[in-house]
């Protein structure tokens, strides 16, 4: 079976059991067209965040500072559409984001300085930088193109949406009915076809022009050649300083833009240390992802799912313990028909696959023993369920073999 057969298979068993868990619960909001639309929203900004991981990482250069460029971002977002219009702002996001991966270039590609200090540092900086900017900047404007305060920037224009009229309302009403996989997949539809905002459009423009240029340009191949052996790009005549410069940019530019569509997409506006983490889930997006765009599309979107499933109906969060449990037993049932293959992988697997059956029957019973999950549980889902995918995740990870080492010009001999 070819790799695109199996991730179809793949995915048409994620939507059938997501079904069945829905009919069997009941709980229609799990996979509803406003679930997943909100979902999509939460979505975007990770996935841009991991994306701008994705091309620093890929180049050798550990970006930690994901969280404060996208700080930058929401500033610039705000003070550009405020007094421009909400296209200007996103490019001004870009711009701003761009800035933050500028400091983290200069930081750790010329002066050499330790990757995980230098994000730290630009993250602690970019808070404090958007809190003093927006309370210079933003605290006494006041007009039809938004309401200022010390630590915000509210009623702001929005960038275009998109509907398609016939299919978008067709597809809700299907959605409606709450037939087996027919209205799970009219759900998909009508959140495709309704009130789709252009950036995010161009977000998934982004995801597939990234995997194009990293994997099917010359450029690409050689910034990740600066990423697994840079004395080796160097001797073959690789502009190593130029192409880690030129990838930490764009990273910078991603967040910058993923924190422009939290202020322009997600949410009426700016305030102050708008991002809340998304930064460091995105770089966690990306590990689990294994430093791939398909992977990063999958941890961003799991993420982004269970964050916004809790704000809906956190009741439905009980269902996914279900979908959970079924998922676990599937996972180990397909790790001890691989184990079998040869007798190595059988005692390396052996301690995964009972901590999966273990985990899977410890969510079943958790569902079926209780009616619903404790508030302050459900508020953690999103974090729990990360920490969670990479754990076990983590023994097929591989990131590029030079990531986060410091280089310097020559040191090819």
């Amino acid at each position: 079976m070819s790799k695109g057969s199996r991730l179809l298979l793949l995915g048409v068993s994620v939507l059938v059991s997501i079904a069945a868990v829905r009919v069997l619960t009941g709980a229609h909001e799990i996979d509803s067209p406003g679930s997943l639309r909100a979902a999509l929203v939460a979505t975007c900004p990770i996935l841009l965040a991991a994306l701008g991981g994705l091309w620093s990482e890929r180049a050798g250069v550990v970006n930690i500072g994901l969280e404060g460029q996208m700080l930058f971002g929401t500033w610039g977002a705000a003070f550009f559409t405020y007094y421009y219009d909400p296209y200007i702002g996103l490019l001004g996001a870009i711009l701003c984001g761009v800035f933050g991966g500028l400091i983290h270039a200069v930081a750790t590609v010329t002066f050499g300085v330790d990757h995980i200090v230098s994000g730290v540092a630009l993250n602690l900086i970019a808070l404090g930088a958007t809190t003093f900017l927006a309370e210079a900047f933003f605290a006494d404007l006041d007009s039809e193109a938004g309401k200022g305060g010390a630590q915000q920037l509210t009623g702001l224009a929005k960038p275009a949406s998109i509907t398609i009229p016939g299919i978008s309302d067709a597809a809700n009403d299907i959605a409606d009915k709450h037939w087996f996989v027919i209205s799970d997949v009219a759900s998909v539809v009508a959140v495709l076809t309704t009130r789709i905002s252009v950036v995010t459009i161009l977000v998934f423009i982004l995801l597939v022009v990234t995997a194009l240029v990293l994997w099917r340009t010359r450029f690409g191949l050689r910034l990740r050649s600066c990423g697994e052996n840079p004395q080796a790009a160097e001797s073959v005549g690789v502009a190593v300083m130029r192409h880690k410069y030129i990838a930490v940019l764009i990273s910078g530019g991603l967040a910058g833009l993923g924190g422009g569509y939290l202020a322009l997409v997600s949410s009426p506006g700016f305030h102050t240390n708008q991002t809340n983490g998304r930064g460091y889930i995105g770089l966690a997006a990306m590990i689990f992802g294994n430093w791939r765009p398909g992977g990063i599309l999958v941890g961003s979107g799991m993420f982004g799912y269970t964050d916004s499933l809790r704000l809906r109906d956190p009741g439905t969060i009980h269902a996914l313990l279900l979908l959970v449990a079924f998922w676990l037993m599937v996972f180990a049932v397909w790790r001890i028909v691989v184990a079998t293959r040869t007798a190595n992988a059988a005692r390396t697997d052996r301690a995964t696959i009972v901590a999966l059956a273990v985990g899977s029957v410890g969510f079943f019973a958790w569902w079926a023993l209780t009616d619903s999950v404790p508030r302050d549980f459900t508020s953690m889902t999103p974090y729990v369920a990360t920490l969670f995918v990479l754990a076990f995740a983590s023994q097929r990870l591989r990131m590029p073999a030079a990531d986060g080492q410091v280089y310097r010009k020559g040191s090819a001999g």
